[in-house]
């Protein structure tokens, strides 16, 4: 492809986004079609001969009806993964510019942009100057590298040794029962072991009892094990809660364990300094995780963690191949050396971008914004018969039941997922239910970049329409 046939099928795809943006009020929130649906467009074999990029456009159409509209108004699912206009030029720019951060020598734009915009959300974050910042790709990898350095700084580097199989005593990891499901993978995934790895209880709002966490490791310490890492969460999947980040970190001090947060969606209310006594003590884990590809209008993928010592990472993830050497070592820094991956992408730009077309201000004004519609929506579940908050609201997820009365545990489970298929069948919203302490409940997770007031009064009509419907046919 010559840069004239780049730029005239690029204004054509810049067309046919901007388009298909304009209209997302008016998509089905999810993928209306049937498994296998998406492969049939397709021919079995590969396309033999090139020059087939002409008739690109028609065949993207043909995948809308296949796509689930997370940037949509109406999408209350999961999280708010937003990628505002601003994160697609800044991926265009980024894959344009063709970067590799393998080094600092490999692009110190890359490096340096990245060192820069961690910093700035570090600021914005209210998190202390010793926490240094680098892009993953996900909380999952953050968690990950997070585990694989405590598993080294608590055994005193065996990787440089014998590794795990040498350790006199098996290593244990200490987690919520409602942590995400990343944290118990990370834990397997780092060596450690499912034998070696506790869910704590929790209490009536669903965060982590510091006291069972204390007896946990008391345990592990009389049978011969050696206490490692927690990993505390701030801002559960399934309701948005919070550990004890103060506590916990008091148990880890006493007890010598390495703390990493988990504050993947929540991180992002950081920047609200009304909403930071929620985090106390996040100061003072040794690391933690915040997805900006979330709840601040960064495109996926794009997630930071911070460390608040790097010795400990440096040594554990260098790496120092002759053919990767050069006259500056020492004075830069090698973000080969922060993470798993040798290379990484441009991602400090969608950072950059996101701050020059939001600013700070802007940022705060629309997660206010995004909060305030979640209380408005919790007030009305609490006040419309039938219809129960199942856990505290938190930030911008409200986490609700309706029961007609009459039904046993099983039946209102069945009628929960009924009514929440409805209206995602119908495709004016989409929602995504949980099970919590064994029970189903539905979450409403607000937060997409266009969803104003009107949306989630559309949505709270739905709902009571759905669950009234049901209701009438059982």
């Amino acid at each position: 492809m010559s840069p004239e046939e780049f730029k005239r099928l690029g204004y054509a795809l810049i067309d046919f986004i901007a388009e298909y943006r304009q209209g997302l009020g008016g998509l089905p929130v999810r993928a209306q079609v049937a498994p296998g649906a998406v492969r049939a467009l397709f021919e079995p074999a590969p396309p033999q001969k090139g020059g087939g990029l002409d008739g690109v456009l028609e065949r993207l159409r043909q995948l809308l009806p296949a796509l689930t509209h997370w940037q949509s108004p109406h999408f209350f699912a999961w999280f708010p993964s937003n990628a505002p206009l601003s994160s697609v030029l800044a991926d265009l720019v980024a894959t344009g510019l063709g970067q590799n951060g393998i080094t600092w020598q490999a692009s110190p734009a890359l490096t340096e942009l990245e060192e820069v915009t961690a910093d700035w959300l570090r600021q914005m974050f209210g998190l202390p100057e010793a926490f240094q910042g680098v892009i993953q790709d996900t909380a999952s990898t953050g968690t990950l590298v997070a585990l694989l350095v405590a598993r080294e700084w608590a055994s005193g580097f065996a990787q440089e040794r014998g590794g795990l199989q040498a350790l006199e005593k098996p290593l244990t990891v200490y987690t919520s029962e409602q942590a995400h499901s990343s944290v118990p993978k990370a834990a397997l995934l780092a060596g450690f072991g499912r034998d070696n790895l506790r869910l704590i209880e929790t209490d009536a709002q669903h965060a982590l009892k510091p006291s069972a966490l204390e007896a946990a490791i008391e345990r592990d310490l009389a049978q011969g094990r050696k206490p490692c890492a927690v990993v505390a969460t701030a801002g559960t999947t399934a309701t948005l809660a919070f550990d004890p980040l103060e506590e916990i970190a008091e148990l880890c001090q006493r007890y010598g364990l390495w703390l990493h947060v988990d504050a993947a969606m929540a991180g992002s209310a950081l920047i609200l300094p009304e909403e930071r006594p929620r985090f106390a003590g996040i100061e003072r884990a040794h690391s933690l995780v915040i997805n900006p590809h979330k709840w601040l209008g960064v495109a996926f993928d794009c997630s930071l963690l911070y460390l608040r010592e790097l010795e400990p990472l440096l040594r554990a993830m260098s790496t120092q191949p002759s053919y990767l050497r050069s006259t500056v070592e020492g004075a830069v820094r090698n973000y080969k050396d922060w993470g798993i991956p040798l290379g990484r992408r441009f991602r400090a730009l969608k950072l950059w971008f996101a701050l020059l077309d939001w600013g700070v201000e802007g940022l705060q004004a629309r997660l206010r914004r995004d909060i305030g519609n979640a209380r408005w929506l919790a007030e009305q579940v609490e006040a419309t018969p039938g219809w129960a908050l199942v856990a505290p609201p938190s930030l911008q997820t409200v986490c609700v039941r309706y029961d007609p009365g009459g039904l046993g545990p099983e039946a209102l489970d069945r009628h929960t997922l009924d009514w929440v298929e409805r209206v995602n069948r119908s495709g004016r919203a989409f929602l995504t239910p949980a099970l919590l302490k064994g029970r189903w409940m539905v979450r409403v997770s607000i937060g997409a970049e266009p969803t104003e007031r009107l949306h989630v009064e559309a949505l709270w009509r739905l709902m009571r329409q759905e669950a009234r419907r049901v209701e009438v046919e059982t």
